[in-house]
């Protein structure tokens, strides 16, 4: 679709051709968001990310029709885990406390093993089946544009507006779209498809302290259903 859409967003509207645009979901795969993932076995609420699935559903069925990119992301480390970050980092400390690599029974009856590619644990989602022409890219670290050709796929396709989704929120959602600034992308972030569990022992949410500081400094911020009703509306004047 050429047709120019203007969607209800703050801190104003967010327009966008949707040919030049491509919907970035951020790791939302069993190891986040799937009861026997890595999160889940750690005793980490998964019920906020498993609540963006049913919205973010509804705006990949939307963008698909609109002729929209759809990238998927997937934080995943190679078997023998050489792209592991370097010992002593925070990122390193933070992903060992959760078993990086060790093998488990997953819940499809393979053998998994805990962020690793191409194994149970780095399947996105089944709430978000994947269809022809989706886009799936690893990522070993936070921003999904370290190391994955991300930039250059969408150089590829023209595309210079990104509409946000995934968990969580403050760490590989934030990370991504700050790097997506930089490299000169228009990035709107669709707040009830995004989601972070409150820090262990606490019930303080990073999720909102985060979309306030994207909705201020870094992109736009909109809910899913007024995305859903700029897309059709869109459509139907298209169509007109």
């Amino acid at each position: 679709m050429q047709t120019t859409i203007s969607a209800s967003a703050r801190p104003d509207r967010f327009e966008f051709i949707p040919a030049a645009t491509a919907v970035v979901v951020i790791d939302m795969q069993n190891d986040f968001g799937a009861p026997g993932g890595m999160f889940d076995r750690a005793g980490i609420d998964i019920g906020p990310i498993r609540a963006t699935f049913a919205p973010t559903r509804r705006v990949l069925a939307a963008a698909r029709a609109s002729g929209m990119t759809i990238v998927f992301l997937k934080m995943a480390y190679l078997p023998d885990l050489s792209d592991f970050p370097p010992q002593g980092s925070r990122m390193a400390r933070a992903h060992q406390r959760f078993g990086v690599g060790r093998e488990m029974a997953a819940p499809d009856g393979s053998i998994g093993r805990i962020l690793v590619r191409d194994t149970w644990n780095s399947a996105v989602v089944d709430e978000l089946p994947l269809e022809a022409g989706d886009i799936e890219l690893y990522k070993s670290r936070y921003s999904g544009f370290h190391g994955t050709g991300l930039d250059e796929v969408l150089r590829e396709r023209a595309i210079d507006s990104l509409i946000l989704a995934g968990c969580t929120t403050s760490v590989c959602v934030e990370s991504t779209l700050r790097d997506a600034s930089a490299r000169d992308y228009r990035s709107l972030v669709i707040e009830d498809c995004c989601a972070e569990p409150a820090r262990p022992g606490t019930d303080d949410f990073n999720h909102a302290r985060s979309i306030a500081l994207i909705e201020g400094l870094w992109g736009w911020v909109a809910r899913s259903e007024d995305l859903i009703d700029a897309l059709t509306s869109g459509a139907r004047e298209a169509a007109a």
